[in-house]
């Protein structure tokens, strides 16, 4: 085996680091699923059952043909994420799943998509840009000032923080590499609030019961 890392995976925990972008090339209706392929640098290496963030929504491999893999989103989730408003030619956010041998670069993400939101503004920085989002009233409990959420897959800090609204600020290598500069205003993005945060509101629910 020598000094080749296992290749372990945990099938649905994520990072929030983006590891590359793919194109919508075709997307198919069945009755209330959308099929969609995507081309991206990294479909060749992909295997057929592995587990894979689509702007932050877990979803699984079912076909790699070249540079090109298919995946296929049920109308839960279609009704709970952006996917659902992809066309060809949209770019998405990939991340493969967290090898148990990695680090943990960003924080825990399951894949498991809240919400959307929607971006109410966008403002280019010296160096930097900062965007808006809104988001539904009835999460503003899990949405806190300096935790971490996921905007489309990208882990971010959020501040600025409302009852209905959160800002992140996004540099320029994270702007370039990522689908969040094709972001404007009135766009929809998916977003996944912090586990942590969610077992301990859950926990604090319970014993008021």
């Amino acid at each position: 085996m020598g000094n080749k890392p296992f290749d372990i995976y945990l099938a649905t925990m994520f990072t929030g680091i983006i590891e590359n972008i793919g194109r919508v090339e075709k997307i198919e209706t069945n009755g209330t699923n959308k099929t969609f392929w995507i081309s991206s640098p990294i479909s060749n290496e992909l295997k057929t059952d592995q587990s894979l963030a689509h702007n932050g929504v877990c979803l699984t491999v079912e076909e790699v043909v070249a540079n090109t893999h298919k995946i296929t989103a049920i109308e839960e989730t279609l009704r709970k994420s952006n996917l659902g408003a992809l066309k060809v030619g949209s770019v998405v956010n990939l991340e493969r799943c967290m090898a148990m041998n990695g680090r943990l670069d960003g924080h825990i993400v399951q894949g498991h998509v809240d919400a959307t939101a929607i971006c109410v503004d966008r403002k280019q920085l010296d160096g930097s840009w900062e965007f808006v989002f809104e988001f539904d009233k009835r999460f503003a409990h899990l949405a806190i000032e300096k935790g971490s959420i996921t905007v489309n897959g990208i882990s971010l800090t959020c501040f600025n923080v409302t009852d209905t609204a959160f800002t992140v600020a996004i540099i320029p290598y994270t702007y370039e590499h990522t689908n969040i500069q094709y972001v404007h205003v009135g766009n929809a993005v998916n977003i996944e609030f912090d586990i942590i945060g969610k077992y301990i509101y859950r926990i604090q629910q319970l014993k008021n019961d």
